[in-house]
């Protein structure tokens, strides 16, 4: 996407550009997401809410996670500026400044944190400010910059929403919101890795230490393969709860084939010079799809 359709793409009206930019600061894609694996979390756990419950508690998930992303671009702003995946987010367009972005990410914070605790209880609160706090200052502040293991050890924070939605259900951790949490937590490696494959030259501009510009493109792609193994393998973990069943178990199988056909398959590409690698982007887009199939499977194999 280009600059300038995403400059027009705005509204010409001030007060609707500002509220277009204030959304995309809360990175919308990544939070739906986030919004649906909480909400399987929700719905698999023993026990009931009011209906109005449900909603403010997935509200206040969606708005933890757009606060985390607003203070992610607001400290981002230099290396946004200069990728071309990131070049067209609303700090570097001019559509928001960077104040407004983390006054912006500290209100809905706060809001998101409030509402947990008026709606839910104190646990599913205490989850939530954690992961606020682990993608921003470990994260954020801290990994992404430093160390390859950034997506490795980060991904925690965008694994742990289902575990939120269970325990603001029923307050208590158990067995099939972890495995839930693990299958997250392996399964965003190879799905960032897939992207910096893909951008590649985006990375190594900025000097972000992505595994590609750390150790090179084709030991990332072994990673893939590797991590897509331990992922497929973690992928079988709910079917231990005696509620998930068979139906689970045949659309994982189906799904976990995909995966390893496509990893295999971006494995074994040849980088051509100076040209992105399509197969990372596919992959990339490919790993969305399983992760959110895989959890609509554990929806289907409840209701069935």
């Amino acid at each position: 996407m280009s600059t300038k359709v995403s400059i027009d793409s705005y509204s010409n009206n001030f007060l609707l550009r500002k509220i277009q930019g204030y959304f995309e600061l809360m990175k919308p894609r990544v939070m739906s997401l986030v919004i649906f694996t909480a909400f399987v979390g929700m719905f698999l756990a023993p026990g009931k809410i009011d209906y109005i419950n449900y909603v403010l508690v997935i509200l206040a998930i969606a708005i933890g996670a757009g606060s985390s992303a607003s203070i992610n671009m607001w400290f981002d702003e230099d290396i946004d500026r200069t990728m071309e995946r990131t070049k067209t987010r609303p700090i570097p367009l001019g559509i928001v400044s960077k104040n407004e972005a983390l006054v912006l990410g500290i209100f809905t914070g706060i809001i998101s944190l409030l509402l947990m605790q008026w709606f839910a209880n104190s646990l599913a609160t205490s989850l939530l400010l954690f992961t606020i706090l682990f993608y921003i200052f470990i994260y954020t502040f801290w990994l992404k910059r430093t160390t390859p293991l950034n997506i490795v050890i980060g991904g925690a924070a965008g694994a742990i929403p289902p575990i939120i939605g269970w325990t603001a259900v029923t307050p208590e951790i158990s067995f099939l919101p972890i495995s839930m949490f693990l299958i997250i937590f392996f399964w965003t490696p190879p799905h960032f890795w897939a992207l910096s494959v893909y951008r590649f030259h985006d990375y190594e501009n900025v000097k972000v230490p992505m595994l590609p510009n750390v150790k090179s493109i084709n030991d990332t792609k072994k990673q893939i393969v590797y991590y897509s193994v331990i992922l497929i393998l973690f992928s079988y973990l709910p079917i231990l709860n005696q509620n998930v069943g068979s139906v689970y178990l045949v659309i994982a199988t189906i799904l976990n084939f995909v995966l390893l056909k496509s990893s295999i398959k971006l494995k074994n590409t040849k980088e051509k010079k100076l040209q992105p690698n399509s197969e990372g982007l596919k992959f990339f887009a490919l790993s969305i799809f399983y992760l959110f199939s895989l959890f609509s499977a554990l929806l289907i194999d409840h209701l069935v």
